[in-house]
């Protein structure tokens, strides 16, 4: 299963992320993953959001700039070398990671890795071929968090 990525872009000053989680907040969004990278001016929010396409449009409506992208939310398991076994997978079909970025589940049985890769269908053939477990936007948001103390 492909999921979706929104990658904003921003300068990187104080009060954009802010600007986008309250879009958010407001739209009853939820965020489920995040990463930020930046550079001396620019930067890169990506999300994986409950509900990319209300969230992409309230973005832009605000005038921002956001992208949405295919990835891949697999499922690995949270132990030594559990990345590993799905890196070498890629690498030996010379799929290339262009980003990533990855979660502990509640349980800490498992954990998800999120890859934007360049051939994204042969990724996603390859791992359902080999058992590895991918979720799409409706499994991301399905996720039990843990509580907030």
């Amino acid at each position: 299963m492909i999921a979706c990525q929104l990658s904003i872009f921003a300068e990187n000053k104080p009060g954009r992320l802010a600007a986008v989680t309250k879009i958010l907040a407001q739209e009853q969004i939820n965020i489920r993953a995040t990463t930020i990278a930046t550079s001396d001016t620019f930067g890169v929010i990506n999300l994986i959001v409950d509900d990319p396409l209300r969230a992409e449009a309230a973005l832009k409506k605000a005038g921002m700039t956001v992208k949405s992208n295919q990835v891949l939310a697999v499922v690995i398991p949270d132990q030594p070398g559990g990345l590993d076994k799905l890196t070498e997978l890629l690498l030996a079909e010379q799929i290339n990671i262009n980003n990533a970025y990855g979660f502990v589940l509640e349980g800490r049985q498992k954990a998800v890795f999120v890859v934007s890769v360049d051939q994204i269908e042969k990724a996603e053939k390859l791992l359902e071929k080999h058992g590895f477990q991918t979720l799409d936007a409706e499994a991301l948001s399905a996720i039990e968090s843990l509580p907030v103390r």
